[in-house]
């Protein structure tokens, strides 16, 4: 038997809360349609199989990022929703306020909206169709209502924004009980320098296909469980999706004796006080990028460039190289768009921290990072960028 599908618009809220209200009671099945258009060469009704039937416990159907080129529908529970809902106010101090600040399309953006139905309310909704930017945050910050927690959800970029903007962004973080910070990895720089102006950071990890993310500061929350495989990490849990809808070969593939298999490189740590695990993600298995033999994570690299002051932002990717087999390349936008980078000083800032594979050899300024609708980094738009302005950049 298959529920009714209802696919809404990521605007107005009204409508999408409405829906949501149908999937949790089990009446139908929701689906936000992403205000952005599909990862380069796909339509979202066809690449999700939105025209098939959806079975009869799924709650909601939420688009993956597509951060690799290719988005699915993950079929989620109205329990595996709920699940990672209460477990996440079990970490954090209970039920509180929301500000939405993600899109509701993504799993961030809908488990804002579920944890707020726990404490009664409605999120807070920023203009998610203006830039994000400080002031449109501290003025929607204003409208939580008073005397509860106060909690959002934010993704490395709009943090970095935040921290950058000055004294209101750092004020309006520092307002909030917890900051979750998660479909990406956070810079220590990033993290300190937010942490020390008073806003109390959550970094967090996890993906759709776990009800959003089930890692908070390295710590697996109650009912989630992390092991280390020879493929990446796996999660288990009652936070965990059916699978992805339409997609039964994939389905086997990555959902196997109830753990989803991850392509993130990490390992867990069972050794510390009273055996409580503790995970580390080291990168993504499919970034890799191999340089005359050595393996070069690109996450590293695009951390270790966030790093110095003169770059806002960096994605790296890999291209062919006659003699090296792949060669480094890193899209980097820069603090000041009229300065120009010394690759070597770059390269030896890089090769200093990572050694010298991981130093790029070519630099390709640009004005910003390809997006998805979560807000991820679009490798495969970054790639193609890469490749169709690879002429302008700096090489050597």
């Amino acid at each position: 038997m298959a529920r009714p599908l209802t696919v809404v618009p990521a605007r107005p809220m009204a409508e999408v809360s409405a829906a949501l209200t149908g999937a949790l009671a089990g009446s139908s099945t929701l689906f936000v349609l992403p205000p952005t258009p599909a990862p380069t060469g796909h339509n979202w009704h066809s690449a999700l199989h939105l025209g098939d039937p959806v079975p009869d416990e799924v709650a909601a159907l939420v688009a993956t990022s597509g951060s690799t080129g290719t988005p699915r529908a993950v079929m989620l529970t109205a329990a595996a929703l709920l699940a990672s809902a209460h477990a996440t106010l079990r970490r954090l101090d209970g039920p509180g306020a929301w500000l939405l600040a993600l899109p509701p399309s993504s799993i961030g953006g809908l488990q804002v909206l579920v944890r707020s139905r726990l404490a009664g309310l409605d999120a807070v909704e920023m203009d998610l169709t203006e830039t994000f930017g400080a002031d449109t945050f501290a003025r929607s910050a204003q409208e939580l209502p008073q005397g509860l927690p106060r909690y959002t959800s934010l993704v490395p970029t709009q943090l970095r924004r935040l921290v950058e903007a000055g004294p209101q962004g750092i004020e309006a973080l520092a307002a909030f009980d917890a900051v979750l910070i998660g479909g990406g990895p956070l810079d220590a720089g990033l993290r300190a320098t937010a942490t020390s102006a008073g806003a109390r950071i959550v970094s967090t990890y996890g993906m759709t296909e776990t009800s959003g993310g089930c890692v908070y500061d390295g710590l697996p929350l109650d009912g989630v469980y992390v092991e280390n495989s020879s493929t990446g990490l796996r999660i288990g849990g009652e936070v965990l999706a059916l699978g992805y809808h339409g997609e039964s070969l994939a389905t086997q593939e990555s959902f196997v004796d109830n753990m989803f298999q991850t392509h993130d490189a990490g390992y867990v740590d069972n050794s510390g006080p009273g055996s409580i695990p503790r995970v580390s993600v080291t990168g993504r298995n499919d970034d890799v990028i191999i340089s005359g033999g050595v393996n070069v994570a690109a996450g590293a690299v695009e951390e270790a460039l966030r790093g110095r002051p003169d770059i806002v932002d960096a994605a790296v990717v890999g291209c062919p190289d006659p003699e090296w087999g792949q060669a480094v390349l890193a899209l980097v936008v820069l603090a000041d768009p009229a300065s120009r980078l010394d690759l070597n000083e770059v390269r030896d800032y890089v090769r200093y921290r990572l050694g010298a594979a991981a130093a790029p050899r070519r630099l390709l300024p640009v004005t910003a990072l390809p997006r998805l609708h979560s807000g991820k980094l679009d490798r495969t738009a970054a790639r193609l960028l890469a490749a169709a302005e690879s002429a302008t950049a700096v090489d050597q």
